[in-house]
């Protein structure tokens, strides 16, 4: 029993510190999802950063540019072809399976930078956390800060929870 506490113990030291590490403490936003599949396929899946039509039904097509990587730029218009919002690759990371992007034009905040990392939660087990924040919501007539922080919200989940399906498989 001493050791099962012991091991029990040890495996929330190790995920609390993994959960805490892989968060930013600065976020606006902050979502996770556990998946049934190990880090590296979901990584796989993720970091394909060409796909977002495939993942997010707010996206109806996207044109990826430059590097698949940091340095890439990346234009996602909406599926009725009226909305269209550009991101900036800024950091990715294949070692600690994370990447950073900025978005620059199109949505309605200033120096909105984002993030999704894959963490290894042992036996077939990971974590999808994405983050984002920016510095100032504009104020516009088609949507108010709380409107905007509800889509993505709403827009995140559906990311991962479609990332996490296509890796499960």
């Amino acid at each position: 029993m001493k050791t099962v506490k012991m091991i029990a113990l040890a495996a929330f030291v190790a995920f609390g510190f993994t959960q805490m590490n892989a968060q930013n403490a600065d976020a606006k936003i902050t979502k996770t999802k556990i998946v049934e599949a190990s880090a590296d396929k979901v990584w796989n899946e993720l970091r394909k950063l060409d796909n977002i039509d495939e993942i997010s039904s707010f996206v109806g097509k996207v044109e990826f540019t430059g590097p698949k990587g940091a340095g890439g730029s990346r234009v996602c218009t909406a599926p009725d072809g009226k909305g269209k919002f550009k991101e900036n690759i800024l950091a990715f990371d294949d070692a600690t399976r994370s990447y950073t992007y900025a978005v620059v034009e199109g949505v309605p905040a200033a120096g909105m930078v984002s993030n999704f990392k894959v963490v290894d939660l042992g036996y077939n087990k990971s974590m999808i956390v994405w983050t984002s924040t920016y510095e100032k919501f504009m104020q516009n007539p088609q949507m108010t800060e709380e409107q905007f922080n509800g889509f993505l919200n709403q827009a995140s989940g559906e990311m991962m929870n479609n990332v996490a399906i296509m890796a499960s498989k």
